[in-house]
């Protein structure tokens, strides 16, 4: 059986559920307390060395402790429905925007807030290793964010979805940055109408609810 090593509160994991949820996937899920630092414990040590959740265990054993290796492995395991295109041009148009929604959207909402957040001193970065924050990047990251979304909402001008005129991975990554910039106190406004209209949309769908 998969299973999904998961932490219901935080957007990483997010992004696995929703496409275990999308393909229709069977899983076992066991959820990882961030906020009380079991991803630091010796347990959790034991089965992802790198501290992070998602992590996934497939049927054949393997562990994964990426989104990038898990969209990978289950898009390969399982090609119906295809989240990561079916021609050589959408393929590449959906990686080239999910790559630009993680790096501009969701790095910069985190730089935000680890190094923004008393409640991450010392965390500013996941993993295994404490780094000290830097208040500057939580600015920077501040800005770094409105611009995302000044740049999603142009970009779903005229669409239904982000990339390659179909639902795909794009649009997970693009709904689980846009839901959690409210954590650094940004959301969706009448200056992104292209951004709304997309966001209710994307609510319609069942697995948009995990």
């Amino acid at each position: 059986m998969t299973i999904l090593y998961d932490c219901a509160t935080a957007p990483s994991p997010r992004r696995a559920r929703i496409l275990l949820a999308e393909k229709g996937i069977a899983h076992d899920t066991v959820q990882v307390d961030l906020a009380r630092g079991e991803q630091l414990g010796a347990a959790y040590r034991e089965i992802n060395p790198q501290c992070t959740v998602p992590a996934l265990r497939t049927g054949e054993g393997a562990l994964l402790t990426d989104n990038a290796a898990i969209a990978a492995y289950l898009e390969a395991r399982y090609p119906e429905p295809a989240l990561m295109g079916r021609t050589p041009q959408d393929k590449a148009e959906i990686a080239s925007w999910n790559w630009r929604i993680e790096f501009e959207g969701l790095l910069a909402i985190a730089e935000t807030l680890r190094n923004g957040s008393p409640a991450m001193a010392g965390r500013a970065l996941p993993g295994p290793v404490n780094y000290a924050q830097i208040p500057e990047l939580a600015q920077r990251g501040q800005a770094r964010v409105q611009h995302f979304f000044e740049t999603l909402n142009a970009r779903l001008a005229g669409r239904d979805f982000v990339a390659a005129d179909q639902f795909s991975l794009a649009d997970i990554t693009a709904v689980v940055a846009v839901d959690f910039a409210r954590v650094v106190r940004v959301k969706p406004g009448e200056q992104h109408p292209e951004l709304l209209r997309w966001r209710a949309a994307m609510a319609l769908r069942p697995s948009m609810s995990r």
